[in-house]
């Protein structure tokens, strides 16, 4: 067994793998860039090497700083995690050339299964399912189109290399093509050094599917089960889940027969998976192709080793080192659910844009996962896990991926698996940037999602205008106006006691309306009231369990049933957390920030006469909606354009969104050149 690694990646995954080799009794070495001189995963391992420049192209992704600093700790071993270097055959091959050893495949199956033309040509030779879709690369715009009207609308483009969601477009008609072929073309080159393209058909209500494979050096593979993760926005995996809900024990052991097919094909060893995109409308479960192979970790790997309590980071040491494997197929069973949520910083309010910036307030639901080798420690604690590189006043850099966490829950059943995560999206508190935890929290609480149809288009189809926040039941809204009676109550009591502040003969106010609604159209009213051992919500009697102090942020709510018994289970719990505002709180629960407006209902009605302020108009201004580097104009000052109309491209976490213009206008004054750093809301032009 190897006495020192090092880990050639940043953030949560490198916290994950110096965890597992901790545990192991392996020492660590971590490897940093600038921008992560303070992050967490350096101060956890025994030793740290600064390899470059905040930039990943001039740090994480320059294979000879990582073999020197190998060299110079003594490491005899280099984990890749995901990402970077994970999926690159000369990085591995330089390893082996220094008598190094990689944690990871060979490098024969690394180059095979990286090449999405070659490892498809490999998998259809073993007898695995396959798209159809072009054979070799395509060079140009005019051979794109021509593939595409020969395979048939709607059609994937796809960067040879890709990964991640980069380098992929989809492509309903000609023009789609004609806008997408050459940026992805660019994706491809800017990600991975690559700007070779593929089209392959588009499974229509395709459901995402993919095999965990694991391999020895001594011939032995095994598949672990499916993970279920359709759940998706731009090709970019949100939910995950293992089980899936749709794969019945037949499609299991298709699925994996095949995939440890291909893996035998190519001589695999070490963690992969195996992705298929799966017919949603076949329920025989014989519609499953082959998509790629991910020859390396995945993100989503926590909820596989939830269910079958297999410690995936430590096979992959444990392989590596030259161990056969200590399990058969047999041997690999499924015991409850296991969900993961990706908590990401982007404000899925303003379309999902990147949102980077300091977390001024970092506050799990658990404690961080540690790797404490107890049987279902990799469950976490009461069944929430969180895997994370963050910390409380640190930063999330414009220059990574996006993600902050992970948030797995495991369960007997599918439904307390996601009831534990509505539970602990709740309670995951996080200040200074966007995030998307209210979204997480809705789709956890959709009928859809629940029902367990799902597809790849499952965002695209339930939110085709943006994220609002989850809706309100009736319960909840008469939760909040109760609650907001009780704290207003506690406020006003608190403030009566500050000497001087108020008369000593009044009391504390117990009757209030709430209005529930950022603004006064679309808002609920409701006449709350308070007495001695009644609480009440539009006359109705309302039984709640809950302990408040004036200036707490985060309140557990425990709601009754009219008349329980002192020993009675709560219909329903809650966690709440608060934000003052000028004229009563903020409450975020349940996937929503609800606005509420908390008055004396003897004053209450005044608030009618009150003037709102009306928002700005901005329809005249291309406003920059994240912070990122324009990369292009698409027009000059004086220039006519129509509706949907390109603009500029802005790239932001290695990803271009194209900017359209909205109405018929003319292009006035232009204020920002190409190559320009934009913050958000900058404006790029003006228009008349």
């Amino acid at each position: 067994m190897f006495t020192k690694i090092l880990i050639a990646n940043r953030g949560e995954i490198a916290c994950r793998v110096i965890k597992t080799a901790k545990r192991m009794g392996i020492a660590t070495v971590a490897v940093y860039s600038d921008a992560d001189a303070r992050a967490p995963f350096v101060r956890m391992a025994d030793e740290a090497v600064h390899i470059g420049p905040a930039t990943a192209s001039e740090s994480y992704l320059v294979a000879d700083k990582i073999i020197a600093a190998a060299k110079q700790t003594g490491a005899e071993a280099v984990h890749p995690g995901y990402g970077f270097l994970s999926e690159r055959a000369s990085f591995v091959e330089a390893l082996e050339a220094e008598g190094i050893a990689f944690i990871g495949p060979p490098v024969n199956a690394i180059a095979a299964m990286g090449d999405k033309i070659e490892s498809k040509r490999i998998a259809k030779d073993a007898g695995v399912n396959t798209v159809p879709g072009s054979p070799d690369a395509i060079e140009t715009t005019k051979d794109a189109l021509k593939w595409a009207n020969d395979i048939g609308y709607p059609v994937m483009m796809k960067a040879s290399a890709g990964g991640g969601g980069k380098g992929m477009r989809l492509a309903w008609n000609d023009k789609d093509v004609e806008e997408g072929f050459e940026a992805t073309q660019r994706e491809g080159l800017n990600s991975f050094g690559d700007d070779r393209v593929f089209i392959e058909k588009f499974i229509e209500d395709p459901r995402h599917i993919e095999i965990q494979i694991l391999g020895d050096k001594h011939g032995n593979i095994i598949y672990l089960n499916e993970r279920e993760c359709s759940i998706q926005r731009r090709h970019q995996k949100v939910v995950e889940e293992a089980p899936s809900p749709f794969v019945t024990p037949k499609m299991r052991k298709a699925m994996g027969e095949q995939c440890v097919a291909l893996s035998q094909a190519v001589g695999y060893h070490s963690a992969g998976t195996v992705e298929l995109i799966v017919s949603g409308a076949d329920k025989t479960g014989e519609s499953f192709y082959f998509l790629e192979m991910n020859t390396r970790l995945q993100v989503e790997h926590p909820v596989t080793e939830a269910i079958t309590g297999v410690d995936l980071v430590e096979q992959m040491i444990r392989v590596a080192a030259g161990e056969k494997l200590a399990m058969t197929q047999d041997d690999v069973k499924i015991d409850g659910w296991a969900i993961e949520n990706r908590v990401y910083a982007e404000d899925p309010y303003r379309g999902f844009l990147p949102s980077t910036g300091r977390l001024v307030r970092y506050q799990p639901p658990v404690e961080p996962w540690a790797d404490d080798g107890q049987e279902n420690g990799r469950r976490g604690v009461d069944g929430v896990r969180v895997d994370d590189g963050v910390f409380e006043g640190g930063e999330v850099s414009m220059f990574y991926d996006p993600m902050i966490a992970k948030l797995v829950t495991w369960g007997e059943t599918r439904d307390e698996a996601a009831d534990l995560q509505i539970a602990a999206l709740d309670a995951f508190r996080i200040e200074g940037l966007g995030h998307n935890v209210d979204f997480l929290s809705a789709i956890m609480q959709h009928p859809r999602f629940r029902s367990g149809e799902l597809t790849t288009g499952f965002i695209a189809e339930e939110y085709p205008d943006g994220f609002t926040g989850a809706p309100a039941s009736d319960q909840l809204t008469r939760v909040l106006a109760a609650v907001a009676g009780v704290i207003a109550t506690a406020d006003a009591d608190r403030a009566r006691r500050v000497e001087g502040q108020l008369s000593d003969d009044l009391y504390a106010p117990g009757d209030w309306t709430v209005r529930i609604g950022e603004r006064e159209e679309g808002s609920t009213s409701h006449e709350v009231r308070l007495e001695e051992a009644a609480l009440t919500v539009d006359g109705e009697p309302v039984m709640l369990e809950m302990q408040y102090t004036p200036g707490e942020t985060m309140v557990d709510v425990a709601l009754f049933e009219n008349g329980a018994d002192d020993d009675a289970d709560p219909v329903a719990r809650y966690t709440l957390q608060l934000r003052s505002t000028r004229t009563g709180y903020a409450i975020t629960t349940r996937g929503a920030t609800h606005h509420l407006r908390i008055l004396q209902t003897r004053v209450a009605h005044l608030a009618a006469h009150m003037i709102e302020k009306t928002p700005p108009d901005l329809s005249k201004m291309l406003i920059c909606p994240m912070p990122g580097l324009l990369v292009k104009l698409h027009v000059a000052e004086g220039e006519e354009v129509q509706p949907g109309q390109p603009l500029a491209t802005v790239e932001a976490m290695k990803m271009e969104n194209i900017l359209r213009a909205e109405k018929q206008a003319t292009v006035g004054k232009i204020n920002a050149a190409e190559g320009d750093s934009l913050a958000v809301d900058e404006v790029i032009l003006e228009l008349e």
